[in-house]
């Protein structure tokens, strides 16, 4: 096919011989099966910000990096070099996590360069020598959901050993290769300290596991690996060994203090009330005046 414009100056600088054909669109990037030597491999690239169904949103930026105090500025001020780094930075955390996750053990594509807004990367091929199914694409037995499963959860836990939440992990992001499943679309990965909003992405993402994977063997619907596991790696204790159950004794609920105050409130209203009803029977009852002629 004809080499796309966005993919030309790989082409000039050698990085790719051939492109093969589309392999899918998403909400963030295009991605290419494309020819580097005797190599398949895959070419994704970037959608322009105003064109990405998935939009930058605050929560997924908190805690990442910036290269310098003016980049911050200008990206708080939504200026034109603010966006152009903002737009980088969003690109960038997707080779950096996928650096990171594999040598950290998890089952991610292996990055091969990243130029003008394009990853290059390797492609994950099926049984068939073909470009690998995603996880929603594919049917599954009960003993094969279990395996996959504890899988993933082993995958969760070592990006997280690692500092990061995938952030947008479903069926959607994973493929069947051959050795199982491997972890894709990493451009929204947070850290797992900086980010306040760390803990809810993982519990998010372990849910859609349980949920795809119960649909299969419906007792892992109620898995509770993550706060299992949250509560280990703010203790400091999450491991690349850690043994998980999947169960989680919730801690007692804290008092809800809006509730208490509103009770403490009434219960003063309440002896107002009785103490003004009190001084009422005790007052010294006064004596009526006659009506006014005119009423007789």
């Amino acid at each position: 096919m004809k080499i796309p414009k966005r993919l030309e100056p790989l082409a000039e600088d050698g990085l790719i011989d051939e492109v093969l054909r589309p392999l899918m669109s998403g909400k963030e990037a295009a991605v290419y099966v494309v020819r580097c030597g005797t190599e398949l491999r895959c070419a994704k690239v970037y959608k322009e910000a105003n064109k990405r169904g998935f939009r930058q949103a605050a929560e997924y930026q908190e805690g990442r990096k910036v290269r310098n105090s003016r980049d911050a500025r200008a990206m708080a001020k939504g200026s034109k070099h603010g966006r152009k780094e903002q737009e980088e930075a969003w690109q960038n955390a997707e080779v950096a996590a996928l650096y990171r996750l594999a040598s950290a053990g998890v089952r991610v594509p292996k990055p091969y360069d990243f130029l003008d807004g394009v990853l290059l990367m390797e492609m994950v091929a099926g049984a068939d020598g073909d470009a690998a199914p995603r996880l929603n694409d594919v049917d599954l037995t009960p003993e094969q959901a279990r395996e996959y499963h504890a899988f993933m959860i082993r995958q969760v836990v070592l990006m997280l050993c690692a500092g990061l939440v995938h952030g947008d992990l479903s069926e959607f992001n994973v493929l069947l290769g051959p050795d199982g499943p491997v972890v894709i679309d990493l451009p929204q990965a947070v850290d797992a300290a900086g980010n306040n909003h760390a803990f809810k992405m993982l519990e998010r993402d372990v849910a859609n596991m349980n949920a795809y994977f119960g649909h299969f063997a419906p007792e892992l619907l109620t898995r509770k690996h993550a706060k299992e596991m949250w509560a280990l790696f703010e203790a400091g204790k999450l491991t690349a060994e850690s043994e998980l159950t999947g169960e989680f004794d919730e801690p007692e609920e804290e008092a809800d203090v809006d509730a208490v105050m509103r009770e403490i409130n009434a219960a003063l209203a309440d002896e107002e009330r009785r103490q003004a009803a009190l001084a009422a029977e005790d007052a010294p009852t006064q004596r009526e005046e006659p009506p006014p002629p005119w009423l007789g």
